[in-house]
């Protein structure tokens, strides 16, 4: 698996908190390990949106949102609900 940070998503997080920061690096670690793995570990959180586009919980306020295609990962934002539904409407 290939995995990519736009710049986007260094914007959205570099806005966070070190509390939020930690927890989307947290998140986002468990799911590499998943996909490096092959196995979905309870309570990740991970949500469809759109054919390739998903949402992975970061925690019970934030959000990570990401690309997903074959072997390539793209992370794009990090944020609250309300972040990441804004920028759906972006996309």
């Amino acid at each position: 698996m290939r995995y990519r940070v736009s710049a986007r998503f260094d914007r959205s997080v570099k806005r966070l908190d070190p509390g939020r920061k930690q927890r989307v690096q947290e998140a986002i670690d468990r799911l590499v390990a998943a996909f490096e793995t092959g196995e979905l570990p309870a309570g990740l959180g991970l949500k469809q949106l759109k054919a390739g586009l998903w949402e992975l919980r970061a925690g019970l306020a934030d959000r990570v949102l990401f690309y997903r295609t074959g072997d390539r990962v793209e992370f794009l934002a990090a944020g609250n609900h309300d972040d990441i539904k804004r920028l759906l409407h972006t996309l």
